[in-house]
């Protein structure tokens, strides 16, 4: 995915900046600091000018030296997270994690650790790869996203993060309908039904992108299995949340093909199958 970093963390890029820019202007380093080859904030602001020209790797070496010649000062804190911040923009995003993690490690409370969390869920969330591959990646990714929206609820990192689980929840959702349809495929219709189903049914996937098709595709299975009232009211739950989706134009013409009536949606709720799933949450 293509990225500006600085609109990832604009705050805390510019906060550290100005920070480093502060330090210069008080004064010469303090004794504990005079015995090294080269002044702390001159270090520090070398990797993050470095950071601004996109240099990631030169970057990233300022920002160890900084913790190697200076491993008690604050400046080593914000290098510990600028560092992680380059291995990620260099895509190392097993490295980020383990930087941002050893920084909530070792600063729980600081006033950056919001960041750290949300630089490892982003470290995660950027890894997610097609549906067709494992999805553990993906379940890593919820797990930090939520935890920053469970620790944050109310930062700008919690928003960004809200955004993403819906987008990780419809990668999910779309694993399970690959294999669903994997299974229709080969006509194994309880297997196919199992997965597309849990799309239907468990809310985090229910409004995915893929609810719709998931829908069409119960349609089929239960119609070759001969359970005509499940596909109806499969096709009814379609009709009433959908019902301009192409899906539903689908599911009608198979239905019409097979005699099958298609229910409307005072049919549908006079039997009660509006009353759950669907009918409850869009």
């Amino acid at each position: 995915m293509a990225r500006r970093w600085l609109k990832l963390a604009p705050a805390l890029s510019a906060a550290l900046l100005a920070a480093g820019l502060s330090a210069c202007a008080t004064g010469p380093a303090s004794d504990q600091d005079q015995y090294v080859e080269e002044p702390v904030a001159q270090l520090y602001n070398r990797g993050m000018d470095l950071l601004d020209q996109r240099r990631w790797n030169e970057a990233l070496k300022a920002f160890e030296e900084v913790e190697r010649q200076h491993p008690y000062s604050t400046w080593s804190r914000r290098s510990m997270l600028m560092g992680a911040f380059a291995h990620y923009q260099s895509n190392n995003y097993d490295e980020a994690v383990a930087g941002a993690q050893r920084f909530i490690a070792l600063h729980p409370g600081n006033e950056s650790a919001p960041y750290a969390y949300y630089l490892v869920a982003l470290s995660y969330f950027e890894q997610i790869m097609d549906v067709g591959r494992d999805q553990s990646t993906t379940e890593r990714a919820l797990k930090a996203l939520d935890d920053v929206v469970r620790r944050y609820p109310d930062t700008s990192y919690a928003r960004d993060a809200r955004l993403k689980i819906d987008m990780a929840y419809d990668q999910l959702a779309g694993k399970e309908m690959e294999v669903g349809r994997f299974y229709l495929g080969r006509e194994q219709h309880l297997a196919a039904i199992n997965r597309f189903r849990r799309v239907v049914d468990e809310k985090n996937f229910q409004r995915t992108t893929h609810t719709p098709e998931a829908l069409h595709r119960l349609v089929e299975c239960y119609l070759s299995m001969g359970l005509e009232q499940e596909a109806q009211r499969a096709a009814a739950l379609l009709s009433h949340n959908f019902p301009d989706n192409e899906w539903y134009a689908r599911s009608y013409a198979l239905m019409t093909a097979r005699n099958v009536p298609v229910l409307t949606s005072d049919e549908a709720k006079q039997r009660g199958w509006l009353e759950s799933l669907l009918g409850n949450v869009f």
